[in-house]
């Protein structure tokens, strides 16, 4: 049986700083104070762990110095030669030229890229990382040799891949395909190209554990059994590019935060498994870190909206907007305000704090919100930013909206250390948001939202509410009864207009 090659000391002091360079980067990425540092970390170590997979494996050559004949001496014995091995710089041009192509799209994209698209940016990554992970796999798979897979000694049978291979290779790929066609899902619900609403289809549960136990099956044989047929291995990729759609085509779209960080922690380990496969050190490291980070990350938001994982995955309670229940609600008698009255109430005011959501993404409103909260500075007014772990529809959206629009850090807040504020704060400043402050999650055990921790908005001695229309409720398709408080003021009209004319209004 051959021995894997030993790893070259250099090599692995190179991954080891790469994956240094990791943990760093994700410890600088868990405070909006230190994230641009952590960001750079982790370009470095993503710099050098590619450089030196290059590096290591640049495609050879035969140079061809050794001829077929070998000269005999003048004993009789043949003179032994030692084929030299040169760069293929025919394939090297063709790697290059690939990680050319990728870095000019990538790079077009960052720069084109809404910041209210950031969530489907992010979805369509984790497609690529699985849809990677899968052609790696197949091309392993199909040759392994050139992997540097072991295989049984004298086999010329490709198939005969050891049964540790088989099973890291049959995982990286199962994962991988999920990812990339769960990805896909979740991509098309967050363009809109989807509605939001969960698709239920029939036996759905039975479906599903039928499918994963015909995968887990399939790859328990393809381990076992040296010589299955090739079969066995496309059937586990298809049938796991099929349970990637079942399992997030019933996720409604209020849990698609949830979703976002399920499917990184998917990406890393298939990414790490991947790594065990190829004996790569930089991608298990990377994969493991990946994994890990997005299922805590994955913990923390069904922790935010009092979800069980299970439950999330089993699906969601996600909906359109405008049902029938929400429209005969907003008959209710409610307050219109306008944004001279919000500039009197805030200017009158000790302490504000602002809630944003998704709306204020959409309406691109988060520069002129700071100029907002400059001028209430200005005032001697105290203003705060309150942040749900799962306002938008991506973990961190609103942070990144608010880091851009050089919003101090220091004035930003998550829910558990600003909500017992709001019952001694003056001026509920809502911006986009519903679900995060819909009291119906505390209140309404009838309601889809019931036990999911808000804010409460509602113990403000005023709240302003800006909304398009009374008739839209939000994304969970969920009607907020904080419309039709006595102290709300409803401010109807784009989120970005309205905060412009309130920012005239305090001049």
């Amino acid at each position: 049986m051959h021995e894997a090659a030993p790893l070259n000391p250099w090599v692995a002091l190179a991954y080891l700083i790469a994956g240094v360079c990791f943990i760093v980067a994700l410890r600088g990425l868990s405070s909006p104070a230190t994230s641009r540092r952590g960001n750079r970390f982790g370009m470095a170590g993503m710099l050098i762990a590619v450089v030196t997979t290059l590096l290591t494996h640049l495609p050879l050559k035969p140079s061809g110095n050794c001829d077929d004949v070998q000269p005999m001496t003048p004993d009789g014995l043949a003179t032994l030669c030692t084929e030299i091995y040169i760069v293929d710089f025919t394939a090297a041009i063709e790697v290059l030229a690939a990680i050319a192509i990728g870095a000019v799209v990538g790079i077009v994209m960052a720069r084109k890229i809404k910041m209210t698209d950031m969530p489907q940016l992010v979805a369509g990554f984790h497609s690529l990382v699985g849809l990677a992970a899968v052609l790696v796999g197949v091309a392993a798979y199909l040759n392994p040799e050139a992997f540097g897979i072991v295989f049984p000694e004298g086999s010329s049978n490709a198939g005969l891949i050891l049964p540790v291979s088989r099973i890291e290779l049959g995982l990286g790929v199962a994962i991988g395909a999920i990812t990339f066609s769960g990805s896909v899902i979740a991509f098309l619900k967050l363009n809109g190209n989807m509605g939001g609403a969960p698709i239920m289809l029939p036996g759905r549960h039975v479906i599903n554990l039928g499918t994963l136990a015909a995968i887990l099956g399939l790859i328990a044989f393809l381990t076992v059994e040296l010589r299955a047929p090739e079969w066995v291995f496309w059937t586990v990729l298809v049938l796991s590019f099929v349970i990637g759609f079942l399992l997030i085509i019933p996720i409604g779209g209020a849990d698609m935060p949830v979703v976002v960080s399920m499917l990184n922690s998917y990406s890393g380990w298939a990414a790490a498994a991947m790594g065990f496969t190829l004996g790569n050190t930089a991608m298990i490291i990377t994969g493991a870190l990946v994994g890990s980070s997005g299922a805590i990350l994955s913990y923390i938001m069904c922790k935010a909206m009092n979800r069980s994982f299970i439950s999330v995955i089993a699906g969601g309670f996600g909906g359109d907007s405008g049902g029938g229940a929400a429209a005969a609600k907003t008959d209710r008698p409610w307050k219109r305000g306008s944004a001279e009255d919000a500039a009197f109430l805030m200017q009158q005011a000790e302490q504000v704090i602002i809630v944003p959501g998704y709306g204020m993404a959409v309406a691109q409103a988060q520069h002129v919100l700071r100029e907002m909260g400059d001028k209430l500075k200005e005032h001697g007014v105290r203003v705060k930013y309150a942040i749900h772990p799962v306002a938008g529809r991506m973990p961190g959206h609103m942070n990144v909206l608010l880091a851009e629009a050089n919003v101090p850090y220091d004035e930003v807040f998550e829910l558990e250390d600003i909500n017992s504020e709001f019952a001694q704060t003056d001026v509920a400043f809502i911006i986009g948001a519903n679900d995060v402050v819909n009291p119906a999650a505390k209140t309404d055990k009838s309601s889809p939202i019931y036990g999911m921790p808000v804010f409460d908005v509602n113990k403000a001695k005023t709240v302003l509410f800006i909304k398009r229309s009374m008739g839209g409720v939000g994304y969970a398709g969920v009607d907020n009864d904080v419309f039709y408080q006595d102290n709300t003021m409803m401010l109807l009209a784009d989120a970005k207009k309205m905060v412009e004319e309130i920012v005239k209004s305090l001049d």
